[in-house]
């Protein structure tokens, strides 16, 4: 299944283009669909952040995003790098005191904020020395409207930048440029582009029992590691969110308890909140999704069963992971990349190095039925290959009691 989302540029006082505002889409159709806001925005977070590969839609400096009032209340905002996005207050959005809070939090937090298609209403004048843009419309307002109040606002000493929205001509572009407006979008410059890219889903029903986990009053940790090892796209999706919430990760990721420990509480729940919200669920055969889980087992337990010390969960990973560039269509080391996983984790999964990798070359000689081969590396790792066999019998039992639950 691929994500759309189209992107508009927005372009400085030079016309050299500072970030693109994403604007959220279900389909190749450049236009908004008929979806609740803040569904839209939770799907397009999930669906450009989360995705796979290299995203050309987040290829500029800065990435300007609508958000909903439940959304900037909720702080969903924060799951995200602060250096990465612009938080675009919605016009719809009510400035009540419980917005006036989050965007003083946000604010605190060092997020750039823009109010989206400022009114001028007195009711928002509070917000404003807790914003860093404010975009106008040019043509709602009307130009003449909009650079009177820049002019007026440049005359006070106001050092706040402003953004000149839906500039359509030349003349628009120059008149608003001459009264001192910093940024500008519309489609002078470029219409908006519609972007395609491959997305990760997890499986609707296992979604759901991770939001009724989060929702409990005491969130058991042990059992979200446990849901969500049980699906390679929820994983993929939970390593590559700990990467876009965390500024730096001191350690590479070895397991998921890991991740969650990274995290923390509130993060999980937002994690779990945006998935769930988003409904994703991928498109992709069934079997590729049993070997990626029958392989990760079994790898765990060939690791068990050498008591070298290696954690069972980093043999799990190395299975589990080891499928992705035929879930995802894309070059394995490309998004691998981008989950900051162990070298040993790495290695073993790319070039089939260390003893993790060798468990993976077990599984695969099982798989093509190279039963010389499974002897002779079975013999190196200290093992029968009566115990390799059986213990692959064991992680498809495994597999099958998931289904079954």
């Amino acid at each position: 299944m691929y994500a759309y989302v189209a992107r508009q540029p927005i372009l400085n006082r030079k016309k050299q283009t500072i970030g693109y505002e994403l604007l959220f889409r279900d389909g190749a159709s450049n236009a908004f669909p008929d979806m609740e806001a803040n569904q839209a925005t939770c799907r397009l977070l999930v669906e450009n952040f989360m995705a796979t590969g290299n995203n050309p839609a987040l290829e500029s400096p800065r990435s300007f995003i609508n958000f909903p009032q439940e959304s900037l209340i909720s702080l969903v905002p924060t799951a995200f790098p602060k250096k990465k996005i612009v938080i675009e207050v919605l016009e719809t959005c009510t400035p009540n005191d419980e917005l006036f809070s989050a965007i003083k939090h946000l604010h605190r937090m060092g997020y750039v904020i823009a109010l989206d298609d400022f009114s001028l209403d007195p009711e928002w004048d509070r917000f404003l020395p807790y914003s860093h843009i404010v975009k106008l419309d040019i043509m709602q307002l009307g130009l003449e409207r909009a650079c009177a109040y820049v002019k007026q606002r440049k005359r006070q000493g106001c050092k706040r930048h402003y953004l000149a929205e839906r500039v359509e001509t030349n003349e628009e572009f120059q008149q608003a440029l001459d009264v001192g407006f910093h940024f500008f979008q519309g489609y002078f410059f470029s219409k908006p582009e519609i972007i395609k890219n491959r997305v990760v889903k997890p499986e609707e029903l296992l979604t759901v029992q991770l939001f009724q986990e989060v929702c409990r009053e005491e969130v058991d940790f042990t059992r979200i590691e446990q849901l969500i090892s049980q699906d390679v796209s929820l994983s993929y999706q939970l390593l590559k969110f700990v990467n876009t919430a965390a500024v730096r990760l001191e350690n590479p990721i070895s397991s998921f308890k890991q991740a969650l420990v990274y995290l923390g509480e509130e993060q999980i729940k937002m994690f779990v909140t945006l998935i769930a919200t988003a409904h994703a669920a991928i498109n992709k055969p069934k079997e590729l999704y049993k070997q990626s889980l029958v392989k990760g087992r079994f790898c765990e337990l060939m690791i068990y069963r050498c008591q070298n010390g290696t954690p069972g969960q980093q043999a799990f990973i190395v299975g589990l992971f080891s499928l992705l560039d035929a879930l995802l269509d894309k070059k394995l080391d490309d998004v691998l990349v981008q989950l900051s996983l162990s070298q040993d984790i790495e290695k073993a999964i790319l070039i089939r190095e260390g003893l993790l990798g060798s468990m993976l070359e077990l599984y695969e000689n099982i798989d093509t039925g190279n039963w010389e081969n499974i002897d002779k590396l079975s013999r190196q790792l200290g093992f029968s290959a009566k115990t390799v066999e059986s213990t692959y019998l064991e992680a498809v039992k495994w597999y099958q009691s998931i289904l079954s639950k």
